[in-house]
């Protein structure tokens, strides 16, 4: 028999989409891995252990688009039915970088039927349906008697491998802590306000860029983040937090007050994703919570030094202590970068079997605990340090500190409270008090704050 005979079937991938993640992903499979006729790759032809990749189809929306890339018409065929693709006996593999909840969902849920691995890069998918994808999974392999596998990666952080870190590198760890910046707008955002660009300024300017959306609630509200963190903690801690359960606090009320209050504190601010076990009995062996917020990051922080539109994780564990993962959180090659890298787990065999290997019932509390910053917007006059102080101890919250600014002018004048750990619903129930005091301005900003690291 002759080498060529013995060498692997190559994986034959339908894929759902052809944008910018689309388009990178087909350049890279086609060009870089050797899928194409017109591949440079050295990697031309499938080995005995790994087949090469090829798209055969893609489904569009209009197949007479110009696209921003090349199709190799001699390998693929551009369909506008889906189930030219899931019904398609040949496929093997579906890639799913259409987005949406709707069309994305059905075709997800098809494919897994009918006993084709899945790669997506769809966040919002996931996170909405965490158990009943991880179900369909399951029933495909135990009913296909096929090696069924669902990939994720380039659905959190774009190019950086969080997904697979913690898939497979932290089996004889336990995680205590999962915070990410895991938006590249908001922190795009924040850092221009950072230099003092004001916030309407600063979101004209990101749209403008591309970065931000026409309608960029899904950024700048944390709905992003949320449904990236609620992916991030089903992993790390094996429990599924519904999104609807998950305090979530935008970047829309951040100011440049804050950030000159942030510098005096030695700290910036950043949008975070938070899933950490809290402390009952001993340490870290409380509820789980799960919750988006700004929050003023020490600038020795690990999380400090994403800037621009980059990500960065750090998960803190029992091992390892404080491990920080890094780098582009969107984009067109990095996010194919993590598509891809799922393609050839599936191809040589090292996709998960089981796309979240962790199950557990740990109790969640939303309701976390953190020391807080609290700026107070405020018409001057006698008494309101008195006032905030009595309001504080009526809710259980212990002042740490009062921060006060110059004042400039003195109808129109903020302060800063810093809290010592307290419950979110104490300092949020003391905000509610504050708003109905005479001298308040403006309902208070509330942000946690890290206070140990």
């Amino acid at each position: 028999m002759s080498p060529s005979s013995q060498l692997a079937r190559p994986l034959r991938i339908g894929m759902i989409g052809a944008g910018t993640v689309g388009g990178g992903v087909y350049e890279l499979i086609m060009n870089r891995l050797g899928g194409g006729s017109g591949g440079n790759s050295s990697r031309k032809e499938s080995t005995p252990a790994t087949p090469t990749p090829i798209i055969t189809k893609i489904c569009v929306r209009d197949a007479t688009k110009q696209r921003d890339f090349s199709i190799d018409s001699s390998a693929t065929q551009v369909v506008t039915d889906v189930q030219s693709i899931l019904n398609d006996k040949d496929i093997d593999l579906v890639v799913e970088v259409a987005g949406g909840v709707t069309f994305a969902k059905d075709a997800v849920y098809a494919s897994l039927k009918s006993g084709k691995s899945v790669v997506t890069a769809n966040k919002a998918l996931i996170a909405e349906n965490l158990e009943e994808i991880i179900g369909m999974v399951d029933e495909a392999n135990s009913d296909s008697g096929k090696s069924v596998k669902f990939g994720y990666e380039a659905s959190v952080c774009g190019g950086i491998p969080i997904i697979h870190a913690l898939q497979s590198g932290y089996k004889g760890d336990i995680i205590n802590e999962v915070m990410g910046i895991c938006n590249g707008t908001t922190n795009y955002m924040l850092g221009k306000m950072e230099d003092g660009a004001d916030y309407d300024e600063v979101l004209k300017e990101a749209q403008d860029l591309g970065f931000a959306e026409a309608d960029p609630t899904a950024d700048v509200e944390g709905h992003d983040v949320r449904a990236k963190i609620a992916i991030l903690a089903k992993l790390a801690f094996g429990t599924s937090v519904p999104l609807e359960t998950i305090p979530c606090t935008g970047i829309t009320n951040v100011s440049v007050v804050d950030f000159a209050y942030a510098k005096s504190m030695g700290c910036t601010i950043k949008l975070v994703g938070t899933a950490a076990r809290q402390s009952k009995f001993g340490e870290r062996d409380g509820p789980l919570s799960v919750y988006v917020s700004p929050k003023l990051v020490p600038e020795g922080h690990l999380l400090a030094g994403a800037t621009g539109c980059g990500n960065a994780v750090v998960v803190d564990s029992a091992n390892l202590g404080a491990a920080s993962y890094g780098g582009p959180g969107a984009g067109r090659y990095a996010t194919a970068n993590s598509v891809v890298a799922d393609v050839m787990r599936v191809a040589d065999g090292t996709c998960p079997a089981v796309p979240f290997p962790l199950t557990s019932n740990v109790e969640i509390d939303n309701d976390y605990v953190s020391a807080f910053y609290v700026r107070i917007s405020f018409r001057d006059g006698l008494g309101i340090v008195r006032s905030v102080g009595e309001l504080a101890e009526s809710q259980g919250v212990s002042i740490h500190s009062i921060l006060q600014q110059p004042i400039a002018d003195r109808m129109a004048a903020d302060t800063v409270v810093t809290t010592e750990a307290c419950k979110l619903s104490q300092v949020t129930a003391l905000c509610a008090l504050i708003e109905k005091e005479d001298y308040a301005l403006a309902p208070p900003v509330l942000m946690p704050l890290i206070s140990d690291y």
